[in-house]
């Protein structure tokens, strides 16, 4: 509700607000219904996407999918130039303890960004004007209005992480939000720098025909990067970071090592990197 009220005052006319309603609360609908009203007072273009999930396990994460996939044809279809959302600071510093708690990278810590692309769609771009602004200053927007805003009880429910981790953070007057906030945009720049050692180092890749080969003569870090990129020019969908760890480690050690489909040799100075042909081509 808040980037509602923000965009029609920055943008009036130029942008268009949808809902989506997951099947998965009763008072969905009417919520949809609510923005439906609150936009039909001033003139701003509205529709309402409805899904049919089911509860269960990984319901948050299975809506999240569903809900930018959905999102991402609705953009296509007004012929929209990108997606807008509403995360916020306290959004940004749970997405940031999460991931710190589950060992996460530089890439990871760096958390939410500015500017992405909407999952599922990635030549669609997802802006997050909002990630400066805390919690409460958004409520005292919407509250200022005199509007309504929805409360999902799911955001306290303490099966999920995030309202684990959100009650937690709450609880713990000395942290600083922002403080967390601004070391997330700190290991975004970071991870920009890394992406741009990873392209120079990738540059001393050597092509014979099938083959790669790599002298590893930088950081670890940027040496991850460097075996994703050539997961990538090998045709293979690159695995998750922790996997690609493991991969480098191997050949570190001078052994020869499997990852998605590509065969890493580092017995010699310089590692070797050529596709497994599969069972069927065998």
């Amino acid at each position: 509700m808040a980037l509602l009220l923000l965009a029609h005052a920055a943008a009036p006319g130029r942008f268009g607000v949808v809902t989506v309603d997951h099947g998965l609360r009763v008072d969905g609908a009417d919520e949809a219904a609510m923005v439906a009203r609150v936009c039909a007072a001033r003139s701003i273009p509205h529709a309402t996407i409805a899904l049919s999930l089911s509860p269960g396990s990984a319901v948050q994460e299975r809506a999240r999918a569903a809900r930018y996939y959905a999102l991402g044809d609705w953009v296509r279809r007004i012929d929209a130039i990108g997606l807008l959302t509403a995360h916020h600071a306290d959004d940004q510093a749970e997405t940031m303890v999460m991931r710190l708690n589950r060992g996460a990278g530089v890439r990871g810590l760096a958390a939410m960004r500015p500017r992405a692309a909407v999952p599922g769609h990635p030549d669609l771009a997802l802006l997050r004007p909002l990630l400066g602004w805390r919690r409460s200053e958004l409520a005292h927007v919407v509250a200022q209005a005199g509007l309504p805003a929805a409360d999902d009880p799911s955001n306290r429910d303490h099966r999920f992480e995030r309202a684990r981790i959100r009650a937690a953070l709450a609880s713990a007057e000395w942290l600083d939000i922002n403080g967390l906030a601004t070391s997330a945009a700190n290991l975004a720049e970071a991870d920009i720098a890394l992406d741009w050692a990873a392209e120079a180092a990738f540059n001393g890749v050597a092509s014979d025909g099938g083959t790669l080969e790599w002298q590893p003569d930088v950081p670890r870090a940027v040496a991850l990067r460097v075996l994703e990129r050539i997961i990538t020019q090998l045709e293979s969908a690159v695995p998750r970071g922790s996997a690609v760890a493991r991969w480098h480690g191997a050949l570190a050690r001078g052994e020869v090592a499997t990852l998605a489909g590509i065969r890493g040799d580092g017995q010699r100075r310089a590692w070797r990197f050529t596709r497994v042909a599969s069972h069927k081509a065998r």
